[in-house]
């Protein structure tokens, strides 16, 4: 009896502290997505509309080839990614360039390529990013069938 009285407690902190650490990780990433809401609202202010529409054309193969691409010369986390993905489906955009975008933004660097291979080796960081673009464009392909 005293015993459960005890693992009461115990998990009514555990849950605390546990809010307590999310909460503490929502203040702490709040300026980024905030930067980033920002940052997007005025590239969509200041990149009109018909550029996107010319630059994804709607065409199932090639769209989601275009926002691999895109993701992979885009650095950034999964996070701030949903929030242009959103911007994106409101522009017209397809899931499936969204979706290639979103993958290889987040699993593609070829901006931290020159790190990567330092670290890592050459061969193994150039191997990676590709099978990682491929996998964004087989995913991308994957959900939207699967969703749709």
């Amino acid at each position: 009896m005293v015993n459960e009285y005890f693992k009461g407690k115990k998990e009514k902190s555990t849950v605390k502290n546990a809010f307590q650490k999310t909460w503490k990780n929502f203040i702490n990433s709040f300026p980024i997505i905030l930067g980033i809401l920002l940052l997007v609202s005025l590239i969509f202010t200041l990149i009109p509309g018909t550029i996107l529409s010319n630059i994804f054309t709607g065409n199932r193969l090639l769209d989601p080839l275009i926002g691999a691409t895109i993701g992979s010369f885009s650095a950034g986390n999964a996070s701030t990614s949903y929030i242009i993905g959103g911007e994106l489906q409101q522009e017209g955009v397809s899931l499936l360039a969204i979706t290639a975008f979103i993958v290889s933004w987040v699993t593609v660097g070829i901006v931290q390529l020159p790190a990567e291979a330092l670290i890592l080796n050459k061969k193994f960081a150039v191997i990676r990013n590709l099978i990682a673009f491929v996998s964004s464009i087989i995913v991308a392909i994957l959900t939207v069938v699967l969703v749709y």
